[in-house]
């Protein structure tokens, strides 16, 4: 492999392969790492898909390979030779000397094999499938100069002048492009890799007699105990056992604000403990930790295809050949307009040397490799290169409520139970609460925590209803309004909601109504207001769905600056989805925003699914943007990010294509000769990988 796109290319192969779940493809150290989806299969076929694709490779048991020195060769071998031999033609005028000739050839050869070796053997390879590619132009304009200069040192008299030169400039100048756009995606791929190591090799777990041993973190297993000290990192996912600590999580979250933790509370590999030493139970390791998902999904998002990249490769495919037709063109139209064999061949060769198909193939990935960085840095995970580009196409914005623009747990307001004792209410509320992960519920159960505990039957929870089960021979439920009544229960008027916005659940035994919950699930986020005035300032229409009572939806809405005739009331999770549809048919580009609960539905449909969810949901959420925050400051920064990357995209192919169209016309006229055509065609690359990765630096307000 010679440059990033070649090594793309090898990932795209692997990828491919039935089974491989990820492939991480090293330009430096020229080996790729498979993960499996789930037991290794054969070596053959990787070998295979990797042949198919251009390239050779074979298997290595190392686990750290060296970095190999092939683009360490244009620095001290390539440059000097060409910078020896611009000195003696350009300054010293030693080109006119009959011993000049051997010297140049002397200093040229050892630059056309070491330093154009990696060039030929890429080419080779790729015309054996009978692919032609950059390291073809470059080969064969190399080649070209050095053959042609080869030939006139054997017959003297027969060339104006020797191009050993050029042919050193052509390899040294590409190779140093080279290993400056190593260095640059290196350098761009630090945030990723520095997540994969968060997580420590070793770890402290604790044996039965409470004796501690140092182990390898591969070696632990769900429900080993282990023990953190101040200031350890976490080695696996796990649970406190009787501790309290403070743990840092902005490595997942991006949320600098350190986070209290209790008996109980679910901690994750790679936060930090801050202030006291603890024990905790693992529950999850290896690739099933949340941080290992996190990875996984970033780099299947780096793997991942944008629909723009698709014209890109068709143009690129057809670019070399077409390169080369214009360099037949060029020599034989200089042939014809008169000028010397010599000098037409040089301007041929320098026609292969300036196309640069390299900077087309690299515009896309590289920009969407950058922004992925910066986005999983700030707790932002996006599914594949897809939904970034998504992003910068929404028209509207569809906002879940509970949950997502409310604080997660309602507030429980007024109770008041009917034909039922004080003890056995709050008991059967309890009961049927405790097991259930809606908000709501979860803030019943913690209101209800120290109740009786009694059995239950049959528990069922009906997504965006309420939950039911047996008691004592009965149907007993607790649930929304409008869900009671279309079970048959007879209810009584509720005033208090209707004045105050609050909403209430209704708990039933049979068809015996026993009273009425009242919650405020209206305590909007502090954030959410801004969140939506900045949504509206990017001229995107924002818009709030509930299965919550219209009155408590439009207080909500009032307070946070959406319009009153953009709020859906009373709308069950199943029928989530058919309103996103509606909008769609009217032509708005939807994003929903949901907290994964009970939205997969209108997720999906979505033209961009966004999902505000826990760090331990995302192996399981499909949404095309997960936040691993309930921060929504979240949505406007992924629509300034995907601005951002589309716009560095679009800058990227306009200076791809522009310096094409410019630089090849221009050679083809004889004003660009091989030595600027290498340093135009090295510059390019650079300038395509650098603006790209100018990304890294991408804060929240930045253009």
């Amino acid at each position: 492999m010679t440059c990033q796109n070649c090594a793309r290319q090898v990932q795209n192969a692997l990828t491919q392969v039935p089974g491989v779940a990820r492939a991480e493809i090293n330009l430096e150290t020229e080996t790729a790492r498979i993960l499996w989806i789930a037991e290794p299969g054969p070596t053959s076929a990787l070998l295979h898909a990797v042949k198919q694709a251009g390239y050779a490779a074979k298997e290595t048991d190392k686990t750290t390979p060296d970095a190999t020195n092939v683009w360490n060769r244009p620095l001290y071998l390539g440059l000097p030779a060409t910078a020896a031999l611009i000195l003696a033609e350009w300054v010293f005028r030693l080109d006119t000397q009959p011993w000049y000739g051997w010297a140049a050839f002397a200093l040229a050869l050892p630059v056309q094999i070491f330093v154009g070796g990696p060039f030929y053997t890429a080419a080779w390879r790729q015309i054996q499938q009978g692919r032609l590619t950059m390291d073809t132009l470059v080969s064969l304009g190399s080649t070209a100069a050095f053959g042609l200069s080869l030939y006139g040192l054997l017959r003297p008299g027969t060339l104006a002048q020797l191009h050993f030169m050029e042919a050193a400039a052509i390899l040294s100048l590409v190779g140093l492009g080279h290993w400056l756009e190593t260095r640059i995606a290196r350098r761009a791929n630090t945030a990723l890799r520095a997540l994969l190591h968060l997580a420590p090799q070793w770890a402290h777990r604790l044996r039965p007699d409470a004796t501690e041993e140092e182990i390898p973190v591969t070696e632990l297993k769900p429900g080993d105990l282990i023990l953190l000290k101040p200031g350890d990192r976490v080695p696996v996912d796990g649970t406190l056992a009787n501790d309290h600590s403070i743990f840092d999580e902005s490595m997942l979250t991006g949320e600098a604000e350190p986070v209290p933790k209790g008996p109980g509370d679910a901690i994750y590999a790679g936060t930090l403990n801050v202030n006291r030493r603890v024990v905790f139970r693992a529950t999850a390791v290896g690739a099933e930790t949340a941080l290992a998902h996190i990875v996984a999904v970033v780099q299947r998002a780096q793997q991942s295809r944008a629909a723009i990249e698709s014209l890109v490769d068709r143009i690129s495919r057809l670019f070399v050949a077409a390169v080369l037709l214009a360099a037949a063109l060029t020599l034989g139209g200089w042939v014809l307009a008169g000028a010397d064999w010599e000098h037409a061949i040089i301007i041929a060769v320098s026609v292969v040397i300036v196309a640069c198909p390299c900077a087309m193939g690299l515009a896309t990935p590289a920009a969407l490799l950058a922004a992925g960085n910066v986005s999983a840095r700030r707790g932002i995970l996006f599914r594949d290169a897809a939904a970034l580009e998504k992003c910068g196409q929404i028209t509207a914005v569809l906002f879940d409520k509970t949950g997502t623009l409310t604080a997660s747990e309602p507030t429980v307001i007024a109770v008041e139970p009917r034909g039922m004792p004080e003890e056995e209410f709050a008991a059967l509320v309890r009961a049927l609460t405790v097991r259930s992960n809606h908000p709501a519920s979860q803030s019943l159960a913690a209101h209800y925590s120290q109740a009786a505990q009694i059995a239950l039957d049959d528990w069922r929870e009906e997504r965006g209803s309420g939950v039911s089960a047996l008691y004592q021979g009965r149907t007993a439920r607790l649930g929304s309004t409008a869900w009671l009544a279309e079970n048959g229960i007879l209810l009584p008027p509720c005033d208090l909601t209707e004045k105050t916005g609050l909403t209430p659940l209704g708990l039933t035994l049979g068809t015996d109504f026993h009273g009425t919950l009242f919650l405020d699930t209206n305590r909007a986020k502090p954030e959410a207001a801004q969140v939506i005035q900045k949504l509206r300032a990017h001229g995107l229409h924002v818009y709030l769905i509930s299965g919550d009572i219209p009155a408590a939806a439009q207080a909500l809405a009032g307070k946070i600056g959406i319009e009153e005739t953009r709020v859906f009331a009373r709308i069950r999770p199943e029928e989530k989805a058919g309103i996103v549809a509606a909008l769609q048919k009217k032509g708005e580009k939807v994003a929903f925003v949901g907290d994964g609960i009970n939205d997969a539905p209108a997720l999906a449909q979505a033209d961009l699914g966004i999902a505000v969810l826990g760090a331990s949901d995302v192996a399981s959420e499909s949404a095309d943007v997960l936040f691993l925050k309930r921060n929504l400051d979240a949505v406007p920064e992924i629509i300034a990010l995907s601005a951002a990357t589309l716009r560095t995209i679009h800058q990227n192919l306009f200076w791809a294509f522009f310096y094409n169209a410019l630089a090849i016309p221009l050679t083809m006229a004889g004003l660009m000769p091989p030595l600027i055509s290498a340093l135009a065609m090295g510059l390019s690359d650079i300038f395509v990988m650098g603006n790209a990765f100018r990304l890294s630096r991408w804060k929240p307000g930045k253009a």
